[in-house]
């Protein structure tokens, strides 16, 4: 249940903020979609406390998909080992374009939808 505080002619909601572990990347891109595009979603996930936990949820599951799409786009593009040892500057293009593409799959999934 959430107390209000009078303020002159108006009652302000009492909030109060428990510490939360920091939300990173995929997080913080979730919050900004939301508070930019989900406007309403935002403003129920604060006032039910919701938020942080909500953000800390996207944030692990963006990051489980992207571990579990990597592998099978990295062998699509034929990124192994021996590419590693034999084209280390190919081998960097080639993961960095596969860690590209696994991102942009999570973003259309999970942070802006």
């Amino acid at each position: 249940m959430i107390e209000y505080i009078p303020c002159g002619d108006y009652f302000i909601p009492n909030l109060k903020f428990r510490k939360t572990p920091p939300i990173d990347k995929y997080g913080r891109m979730r919050k900004r979609f939301l508070e930019e595009h989900r406007s309403f979603l935002f403003n129920k996930l604060i006032l039910s406390e919701s938020l942080f936990p909500h953000l800390l949820e996207i944030e692990a599951a963006a990051n489980r998909r992207i571990e579990g799409i990597l592998p099978a786009l990295m062998k699509d593009a034929g990124v192994t080992e021996n590419l590693k040892d034999a084209d280390p500057m190919k081998w960097v293009g080639l993961m960095n374009t596969c860690h590209a593409q696994a991102e942009e799959i999570v973003l259309a999934e999970l942070i802006y939808s």
